[in-house]
């Protein structure tokens, strides 16, 4: 058995509306190991975000706990870094060097010159080395989340946090960004904690799915060993039916009209 990097026990997460109090998970448990690429799916609702922003330390469990290697998250920090889906996730006064070296800075992590050596790198592994001193406003919506990932991975944090990071890009883009993110992971092994409602982007993204329900989220199954040569083909077709029926066979037996 493998030492778990991240674990998430009975994890119940609430938040407040001017009306309600919404119970977004309800008692999830998984663990991540170190190098897994752990997908979170379900539909729209299911507390997936919420969930990623607990492991992120930015709301505190009601129940339960979230530890990582041992310790139990109560605030954020550099161990965990974040890519949201928003394209303005960087700062528009800074160029593409500048933003992938600020978080290196502000930790205090690295002098400005291994700070700024340190970003290069991890520019060039997301293949922007040329627009290096170019400003986000002259990015395309993809190469704007490449310096995410890359400002993401120069903090070589224990856990990169995706939340559904390709989502707003075009199909063709979104397919790219995700071979782009799997060559990543083939040369530096990082762990990822991935949030998606793409049954085929789990698969292609993940070696380990979890699958929670509607609202509140739960934990209804859990896949291992995703082999990476099943995504696209009849295999993964297969799987995405599996995947489907799991995650809504409930729904469909509550619909089914009764005789």
């Amino acid at each position: 058995m493998h030492e778990a990097l991240l674990e998430v026990r009975g994890v119940t997460l609430q938040y407040k509306t001017r009306e309600h109090l919404v119970t977004a998970t309800y008692r999830v448990d998984f663990q991540v190991l170190r190098s897994d690429r752990f997908v979170l799916l379900g539909p729209s609702g299911c507390g997936k975000s919420t969930l990623l922003k607990a492991v992120g330390g930015y709301m505190a469990p009601t129940e339960g706990e979230i530890t990582l290697k041992g310790r139990r998250i109560d605030r954020p920090g550099p161990d965990r870094m974040m890519v949201f889906q928003e394209f303005d996730q960087l700062l528009p006064w800074k160029t593409v060097r500048q933003n992938v070296m600020f978080p290196l800075l502000a930790s205090g992590k690295l002098p400005v010159r291994d700070a700024e050596a340190k970003a290069m790198q991890y520019i060039d592994k997301v293949n922007l080395s040329k627009f290096a001193d170019s400003y986000p406003h002259t990015l395309s919506g993809g190469m704007k989340q490449r310096v995410a990932i890359a400002r993401g991975m120069a903090m070589e944090p224990d856990i990169l946090l995706m939340d559904e990071p390709f989502a707003a890009l075009d199909a063709l883009t979104r397919r790219k960004m995700q071979e782009e993110l799997l060559q990543l992971w083939d040369d530096t092994q990082f762990t990822v904690l991935f949030v998606t409602h793409s049954i085929a982007e789990a698969i292609t993204i993940g070696n380990r799915i979890l699958l929670m329900s509607p609202h509140p989220g739960q934990v209804k199954a859990e896949l291992d060993s995703v082999p990476r040569e099943m995504a696209g083909g009849e295999a993964a077709k297969a799987l995405e039916i599996r995947i489907h029926d799991l995650l809504f066979a409930d729904a469909v037996e509550e619909e089914a009209p009764h005789v």
